[in-house]
C-alpha cells in the first residue's frame, strides 16, 4: 500500500505534528508495538511505537550504517531503510523538551527513561539529513488516517480493513446511525409535506381558503427546505472530497516535478 499512500496523506514525511500538538488537537497517544500502526490515527487516538533503546546507541549506528555501508546492498536493505525512517519520526514527533517530557511519562515510555534531554537533541540533530531516499516508502508520509486506510484496504488490500478497531455489534453500527437518522428525517419531512398538500386540497373545497393557503405554501416550503438541506450536505461532501484530490494531486506533482530537478 505505501506507494499508493498518497492518495490518502499529503506527501511529505513531516507532516506530523509534535507530542504537544497531539494533545491540543485532542488526541491520546496509544502505545503499539505494531509499526504498521505508528502514527496511525483515528478520531481522538494516535498510535505511536515506542523508540527502542538500540536504535539511541551511537554504536549501533556505526555498526550498522556507518560501516556496514559497504558491505554490498546492506544500506539499501528495506530494514535499514524502516529503521531509519522509523527513527526520522521522532525528529518530528519530539521538537521541544515539553514534548520530551510527554513522551517519558510513565504510562507512555516512549523514550527510554534513562535518556535525557541535551543527549536526546544531539542525537536528533544528527538526523537533519536524512531525505526520503534513505527511508522506506512509508516514511514518505507522516500521519495516516485509520478510517481512509479502511475505505481504500477493499481495493489495495483485498482485504475488508487495515485495522478493526470496533470488537462489538454496537461499536460497529453505530457509525450507521448518523446517516439513516437523517435520511429517515429528510423522507419524513417530504412525506408529510405531501400530505399536508394533499389534505390542504379537501380544505380548499371546504371553503378554509386562509387555512388552505397556509397548508399549502407550508408544504411547499417544506419540501423546498428538505431538498436545500440535502442538496447543500451533497455538495459540502463532495467539495470536502474534490478539494483533498487537488491537494494530494497538487502534492504529487510537485514531488514528482522535485524529483526530477535533483536529477538533472
Amino acid at each position: 500500500m505505501a506507494p499508493r499512500l498518497w492518495i490518502m496523506t499529503t506527501f511529505s514525511g513531516a507532516n506530523i505534528n509534535p507530542l504537544h500538538r497531539q494533545r491540543v488537537k485532542g488526541r491520546e497517544i496509544v502505545v503499539t508495538e505494531e509499526s504498521r500502526l505508528h502514527l496511525v490515527w483515528i478520531h481522538n487516538r494516535i498510535f505511536v511505537k515506542p523508540l527502542p533503546q538500540y536504535l539511541l546507541s551511537q554504536a549501533f549506528w556505526k555498526t550498522f550504517l556507518e560501516e556496514g555501508s559497504d558491505r554490498a546492498g546492506y544500506r539499501q536493505s528495506p530494514l535499514c531503510k524502516a529503521a531509519t525512517g522509523f527513527l526520522r519520526t521522532y525528529r518530528y514527533l519530539i521538537q521541544h523538551e515539553s514534548d520530551f517530557h510527554i513522551a517519558q511519562q510513565d504510562h507512555l515510555r516512549l523514550v527510554p527513561k534513562d535518556t535525557d534531554w541535551p543527549s536526546f537533541c544531539r542525537f536528533i540533530a544528527e538526523l537533519g539529513h536524512i531525505d526520503d531516499a534513505a527511508v522506506s516508502k512509508r516514511y514518505c508520509y507522516g500521519e495516516l488516517r485509520l478510517t481512509r486506510l479502511n475505505f481504500y484496504a477493499p481495493l489495495l488490500l483485498r482485504k475488508f480493513h487495515f485495522e478493526q478497531v470496533h470488537g462489538q455489534y454496537g461499536d460497529f453500527f453505530g457509525r450507521l446511525y448518523g446517516p439513516i437518522l437523517f435520511a429517515f428525517a429528510v423522507v419524513s419531512t417530504i412525506l408529510n409535506a405531501m400530505q399536508v398538500a394533499l389534505a390542504a386540497d379537501q380544505l380548499e373545497a371546504s371553503h378554509w381558503e386562509a387555512v388552505w393557503h397556509v397548508s399549502r405554501y407550508f408544504s411547499i416550503f417544506s419540501l423546498v427546505g428538505a431538498a436545500v438541506i440535502s442538496s447543500w450536505f451533497i455538495s459540502l461532501w463532495l467539495w470536502i472530497f474534490l478539494d483533498e484530490w487537488i491537494y494530494t494531486v497538487r502534492r504529487k506533482l510537485e514531488k514528482k516535478r522535485e524529483a526530477q530537478g535533483t536529477s538533472c
